[in-house]
């Protein structure tokens, strides 16, 4: 028997008992047995870091914080249920520990080496684009994977269902980005919302949307390998 604390928020979670209260967010003890994801190595990789601030917030957000503070709740959540989770970073450095524009491909390479040996790989970042309307979660996959793309899915629809009921993007296929082509086991990108809205880079800033974007992606990757489980 694993004991978890978990947020409430929006509604009875899916499968899971607990004590609700009029608070839109809050935490509750319960206790839950057989977690799908009890021993499973879990890859969370905060993008950016150190020297690569990832993309400016229209506000001032620098990404790389924001990345790694999701990924630090989502860290938390993961090890409660009983997976073993490997960071690619806990601090605001690049994983290679070295600085200076030249060395971005070289850092590339260590999260990929860092990888290796995991079950799957979640990495964590923000979005931008042009116009400052755009909005949304959205989770990126390589199309060659299968397994990835059904990770995509089960963590895009939890974040639909737990931290943005308004988000109406489907998960994308990519193989440009060098963390989905060169990684061997199943990964993601979770872009956790667009930093050049206004709105959103104000939610994305707040400790408590954090903790639910976190928490969104946590039931996603349990939710995955209760997928899989069953077609095993």
């Amino acid at each position: 028997m694993i004991k978890i604390k978990v947020p409430l928020f929006m509604g009875a979670l899916v499968g899971i008992i607990a004590i609700a209260s009029y608070f839109k967010f809050a935490t509750a003890a319960i206790e839950t047995s057989g977690l799908s994801i009890a021993s499973k190595i879990i890859i969370v990789d905060p993008g950016h870091g150190g020297f690569d601030p990832g993309k400016p917030g229209i506000n001032g957000a620098d990404e790389k914080d924001l990345n790694l503070q999701i990924s630090l709740k989502l860290r938390d959540y993961l090890e409660q249920a009983g997976a073993v989770v490997i960071m690619t970073r806990t601090t605001d450095d690049d994983v290679d520990g070295m600085d200076g524009v030249k060395y971005k491909s070289k850092d590339m390479v260590e999260r990929k080496k860092l990888a290796e040996g995991g079950d799957i790989l979640v990495s964590i970042h923000q979005n931008s684009f042009t116009q400052p309307s755009v909005k949304g979660a959205q989770i990126f996959y390589n199309s060659q994977s299968e397994k990835g793309k059904a990770l995509a899915e089960a963590i895009q629809k939890s974040i639909k269902e737990y931290a943005d009921p308004q988000n109406k993007r489907e998960v994308k296929s990519n193989t440009n980005y060098y963390v989905l082509r060169a990684t061997l086991i199943p990964a993601v990108i979770v872009e956790c919302g667009f930093l050049t809205n206004p709105e959103e880079e104000k939610l994305l800033n707040s400790e408590t949307y954090q903790d639910r974007v976190a928490w969104s992606i946590y039931l996603g990757i349990v939710r995955y390998y209760e997928t899989i489980n069953k077609g095993a």
